[in-house]
């Protein structure tokens, strides 16, 4: 069984920061890519930032330079700082994570629950 538990919504002022994090557990033997995607309500779920292992990142065009995403491997944790926050940026924000699994062959991909993320003044 894998988990992922994202933490750190909250209600922000607009311009205010905010981390959110990920952490990944149950039977892992290793974690590949880690992505962040946001989903506003009543739109789609859309690509927010990804990190590789290898420390490659990868961001979405419309929080580039705004947001950071960070990994550590020893602790299968991800997060995602958020500075210079806009309404825009509300929406619901979900951890996503290629695994390979104890006792398997193949990588599966699990989603979290997500973490609400309010801009608003």
């Amino acid at each position: 069984q894998v988990q992922l538990v994202e933490s750190g919504g909250a209600l922000v002022q607009p311009g205010e920061s905010l981390a959110l994090s990920c952490e990944a557990s149950g039977d892992i033997v290793r974690v590949e890519l880690m992505s962040w995607y946001r989903q506003p309500t009543g739109g789609q779920r859309t690509f927010v930032a990804a990190v590789f292992p290898d420390g490659r990142t990868n961001y979405a065009d419309t929080i580039k330079g705004r947001f950071t995403i960070f990994r550590d491997d020893a602790k299968n944790t991800m997060s995602l700082q958020m500075n210079n926050l806009e309404p825009e940026d509300t929406a619901i924000y979900f951890c996503n994570a290629y695994i390979r699994r104890a006792n398997s062959s193949t990588i599966r991909m699990y989603w979290g629950q997500g973490t609400q993320v309010t801009v608003s003044s």
